[in-house]
């Protein structure tokens, strides 16, 4: 038996046999050609063949993951139009008279390196989406017929040293208990997959996972970031008794999904959904979503050739909007740029774009993108419970600048007699730590607060969440990060605004005593997470979690803190451990 750790990617626990993903090598040896003509028609065969087959699978990806995350086989087919990176292969072809082969493969190589040589998540993500396309081409032209999953016949955890976008979405979900890849983050192509599907996954394991043969049980801890390879009897029942427990307390929780969150001493809490479209508002709806805490507007301007117009960005809000009635929906601004790079928008290269021009800083320096965003924000809420939040907020300057904007389109609107939410509420994330201590100001400002976890904790204690090496860092139980999130809200609360948390953390069943202590008063999450958190709510006393919160804020450490929890409410400790 041997443990290996990596990077908790999607919670829940998987016991089954290892599947090793792997791909056919493609052999691009290097030949000299004389009809340059015939080769270059021979390209092109393979890039329409290679154009059909990334359709279907797009297609196939719209049905299974919804269309957010079928979006990425749009970029795939993008590349392929790209003349860039099409016209280097076809100049190579002609001036070196080589064979398509090793054109296509040399030209993706220098392309991918290029992506990669940033040093950014996001484009090291599109490195491997060149190397997807070129692989996929090559097998067009050597006539290798696409198989990555032979071999699985039953159901086994995927282990791979990376998964493409086009693997995970051709493999058969109904096989698949988890995923341990050697490479990738949190936020990689498998994470966001699994995810979607409520399956564990373990990124960034490390090489040595990629040794383990086909058939070896593995348990994998998604929760923890824990793989056992090959366990004992024991250890293998330890973890059983684990997963059943868990399959019985989310399948208790499941009945009262719709029920409210409220404390046993009479306190209500609400408790929304983290959003990307309309396949996630209906399922955030079966889960017992009160609303949309964070509904994230990328999902319409990535993978894409152009801006979206204001109609379309209209007809997809009022879409989500419908879902939900009259419940309350936050609809976050574009949060682009920088590590998010859209390629038609022309952005210049950063040295560090996590602290750059993005989110708020992008829209305001760009009006041509910010109003239309608005403007069909506005005209979706009608009848609707619209809020609108502006992220990566850093100043008071931020915000007031960014409302006059939205006073102009309402301006614009009356004046071409366009119906719009008049009342809709303007709030701001909190995801920066100027803004946390300036909040007392910022108050004053907005109509409410939503607390961003994920980037405060890695702000906060200069620590990149997708680095292994610094993960442990950048958790939100971290003191520093609570203590600023306790200072959020009393700023707010003092102005009568209401404090709600989009993070990670607002799904953690360890934090919700703490975040009720704190005074929270909405929690916003991935809607797996909605019936377990109401549950836990539901069992727990409000008055005892101030206390709790104020004892918790005076430990030094995050495992500390948790431990502190299992230990003031055992029955939290038990569903986790």
């Amino acid at each position: 038996m041997k443990k290996l750790n990596g990077v908790a990617a999607s919670r829940g626990i998987c016991i089954g046999p290892a599947f090793q993903f792997l791909r056919i090598e493609l052999n691009t040896e290097k030949k000299d050609i004389i009809d340059t003509d015939a080769e270059l028609i021979r390209l092109n065969d393979a890039l329409n063949s290679a154009k059909n087959q990334i359709e279907a699978i797009y297609q196939k990806a719209l049905v299974e993951a919804g269309e957010a995350d079928a979006e990425i086989f749009q970029a795939h087919k993008m590349i392929l139009d790209d003349p860039e990176f099409i016209t280097a292969i076809r100049t190579r072809i002609e001036n070196e008279k080589i064979n398509s082969e090793f054109a296509v493969s040399e030209t993706a190589k220098s392309f991918a390196a290029t992506m990669a040589a940033i040093e950014d998540e996001y484009f090291a993500a599109r490195a491997t989406d060149i190397m997807d396309v070129a692989n996929r081409v090559l097998r067009a032209l050597m006539k290798i017929a696409e198989s990555p999953t032979e071999g699985l016949h039953e159901p086994s955890i995927i282990v791979a040293d990376d998964l493409t976008p086009s693997d995970t979405v051709l493999l058969d979900k109904s096989l698949v208990l988890g995923f341990c890849i050697a490479q990738g983050s949190a936020t990689s192509h498998t994470a966001i997959l699994a995810r979607g599907l409520g399956l564990p996954a373990i990124a960034g394991v490390g090489d040595e996972i990629i040794k383990v043969l086909s058939g070896t049980k593995l348990i994998v801890d998604g929760t923890k970031g824990e793989v056992v390879i090959d366990p004992d009897t024991q250890t293998e029942q330890i973890y059983r008794q684990r997963l059943e427990t868990s399959r019985n307390v989310q399948t208790e929780a499941l009945k009262f999904a719709h029920d409210v969150a409220q404390t046993k001493d009479g306190v209500e809490f609400e408790i929304v959904a983290n959003i990307g479209n309309v396949e996630d508002a209906k399922f955030a709806v079966e889960n017992g979503a009160e609303g949309v805490g964070l509904l994230r507007t990328e999902f319409l301007y990535l993978e894409r050739n152009s801006l979206p117009t204001e109609e379309e960005q209209y007809q997809a809000y009022k879409a989500i909007l419908d879902v939900f009635g009259d419940r309350p929906v936050v609809l976050r601004t574009l949060d682009v740029g920088g590590d998010k790079e859209i390629p038609y928008l022309n952005l210049p290269k950063e040295m560090n774009p996590f602290l750059g021009e993005r989110a708020i800083r992008l829209c305001l320096n760009r009006p041509d993108i910010f109003k239309p965003q608005l403007r069909a924000a506005l005209r979706a809420g009608v009848g609707h419970n619209l809020k609108i939040m502006f992220p990566m907020v850093a100043t008071l300057s931020d915000v007031r600048v960014a409302k006059a904007v939205v006073e102009e389109c309402k301006a614009e609107l009356t004046a071409e007699s366009i119906a719009f939410a008049r009342n809709a509420e303007i709030g701001i994330m909190v995801e920066i730590p100027s803004a946390a201590v300036v909040a007392d100001q910022l108050a004053k400002e907005v109509d409410f607060f939503s607390i961003g976890t994920n980037d405060l904790s890695q702000y906060t204690m200069a620590a990149d969440r997708t680095n292994p090496k610094v993960a442990e860092l950048s958790d939100a139980f971290q003191p520093a990060v609570l203590r600023l999130i306790k200072m959020v809200i009393d700023a707010a609360h003092q102005e009568k605004k209401w404090v709600g948390m989009c993070g990670e953390l607002a799904g953690e069943p360890l934090a919700a005593p703490i975040l009720i202590g704190l005074g929270l008063d909405e929690f916003s999450m991935s809607p797996p997470f909605i019936p377990l958190v109401k549950q836990i709510i539901r069992n727990l006393d409000s008055q005892d979690m101030i206390a709790l919160a104020q004892g918790a804020l005076a430990l030094e450490s995050p495992k500390e803190i948790q431990q502190f929890v299992k230990k003031e409410i055992p029955f939290i400790g038990e569903i986790i451990s």
